[in-house]
């Protein structure tokens, strides 16, 4: 039983719990004291789920798809962090400007596109989508394989996305707000 799971739904509780910063974030990681599968929200500590073959193959083709679409001044990461101004989530993929050279002493602060697959995280996965528009994320994907659908947020804010539309495998295609050398026939994706 989660007892911390619980106290955090008591409004009282939640306003008096203290966050912490990304900073401190990396020293309790690099002390040891908080363990490896784990990501910072909002100064919050939260487990990441331990990842299903579904969400392996997805995240996969999704990776070998972007890895030929997106133009040379862009590069694809795939599981590591965004370091974020109260948050490090480690998107399952993140299209970030310039070469993995670039981030030998730092993570991306932003991306052009964050991708997350929920199998079991949709809740957590949309509770990101203010995250990475304060970012300044341009394109957010939520790839939900039990409906066989994309949610896609655009135009991020201070308020949150703009822009959120909905493409299912009926025959949509994916496409970015970046130049790419193909589209993503979503039926391609899920089949």
């Amino acid at each position: 039983m989660h007892v911390t799971a619980h106290i955090l739904d008591e409004p009282a509780v939640r306003d008096a719990a203290l966050p912490i910063t990304v900073a401190q974030y990396h020293r309790l990681s690099a002390d040891g004291v908080v363990p490896e599968r784990t990501e910072l929200l909002q100064g919050i500590i939260v487990e990441q789920m331990t990842k299903s073959p579904l969400h392996t193959f997805l995240v996969r083709r999704l990776a070998a798809w972007l890895a030929e679409a997106v133009p040379p001044a862009w590069h694809v990461r795939k599981e590591e962090p965004l370091t974020l101004a109260d948050s490090e989530p480690e998107p399952d993929l993140a299209v970030v400007t310039g070469s993995a050279d670039d981030y030998r002493e730092r993570h991306p602060g932003s991306a052009r596109l964050v991708i997350e697959v929920a199998i079991s995280t949709l809740g957590i996965d949309r509770a990101k989508s203010p995250v990475y528009a304060a970012a300044g994320v341009h394109e957010y994907w939520i790839v939900i394989p039990e409906t066989r659908s994309v949610e896609i947020h655009r135009e991020p804010s201070a308020d949150g996305y703009r822009i959120q539309l909905v493409r299912s495998s009926s025959g949509d295609v994916l496409e970015l707000a970046l130049p790419l050398a193909t589209p993503l026939p979503l039926g391609r994706l899920f089949g």
